[in-house]
């Protein structure tokens, strides 16, 4: 009867954990369009693939009442699974626990997925949705981040890192996506910056929205920062996963091997180049008249 007892208790306490920052964040989430982390992860892996590591891990900071306190899972979801049933390795910033914000913790969790993904040579990817820094933690949260970024560098060239912004990121929150080989944005949804609005109104006296300083169509069409431009999540992990066709899964193997085949007919580049050096043709349609299958995948639209 104890151990029944204590088998309730824990898958209790397991159930909890899986609300994140409860019912009423999570409403909130939804009502700007968003997705929760864990439904994010789902989404992208294959079906019934998800693996996750370090569920139950809490926050060990004391001061500013911090004691008091519980951040389920300490606002971060990693773990491992598949792709078109190939592994990878992947976190979710949970913005329903105190706003995705990095702690100790959380940072050690985020690399702890990262040295796992170096070490089986399999890509990362980070689906980003915090506002940063713990302040409550202060340098820990800093010294966090340096650990995150060292590793960004150490697997550059290595094994491929893919960031998705999936909501309002600053400060260090969006250096690391920056480190990384591939970010993909969202249209409403996305913010890189790395200080706020009110941050900018106070030290310059401008005003400006989330959305002009950092949205996803400014680092699309103007900074050059995304590498891919989405409507919705749904088509952002989409493409995700085409771009995981085209890439290999680390520096020590190569891309998929498939069988050659003739581009699609219908792209004739006599007929898509005119004879009239001044007129106008998309470009695009010549390179899809060399590949195979037509199969032209483009990168910063």
């Amino acid at each position: 009867m104890a151990v029944s007892k204590k088998i309730r208790e824990l898958q209790e306490k397991r159930n909890q954990i899986l609300l994140g920052g409860g019912q009423q964040a999570i409403e909130k989430q939804k009502a700007m369009g968003k997705r929760t982390a864990r439904e994010r992860i789902l989404g992208l892996l294959d079906k019934d693939s998800f693996l996750e590591y370090d569920l139950f891990v809490e926050h060990d900071a004391r001061d500013f009442d911090m004691d008091k306190k519980s951040l389920p899972s300490d606002g971060v979801i990693i773990g491992s699974g598949t792709i078109h049933g190939d592994p990878v390795a992947v976190y979710a910033q949970d913005f329903t626990v105190a706003g995705g914000s990095l702690g100790m913790m959380h940072s050690r969790k985020i690399t702890k997925i990262m040295d796992y993904a170096l070490k089986m040579r399999m890509p990362l990817i980070g689906i980003n949705d915090s506002g940063g820094a713990r302040i409550q933690e202060g340098v820990n949260s800093l010294a966090g981040y340096g650990e995150i970024f060292f590793r960004n560098t150490i697997s550059s060239g290595v094994i491929p890192q893919i960031s998705v912004i999936l909501g309002p990121c600053a400060g260090g929150a969006v250096y690391s996506p920056a480190l990384t080989d591939f970010v993909f944005v969202v249209e409403n949804i996305s913010k890189m910056f790395i200080t706020g609005p009110e941050v900018i109104k106070t030290v310059l006296g401008e005003e400006i929205s989330m959305e002009d300083l950092g949205g996803a169509r400014v680092h699309s069409e103007v900074t050059g920062n995304a590498h891919f431009f989405a409507m919705s999540e749904e088509e952002c992990f989409a493409q995700i996963k085409r771009l995981l066709t085209f890439i290999p899964w680390n520096n020590s193997t190569g891309a998929k091997i498939i069988e050659s085949c003739e581009p699609d007919a219908s792209y004739d580049p006599e007929k898509i180049v005119p004879d009239d050096p001044t007129l106008p043709y998309d470009v695009r349609d010549v390179i899809r008249s060399v590949v195979d299958k037509s199969d032209f995948f483009e990168v910063m639209v």
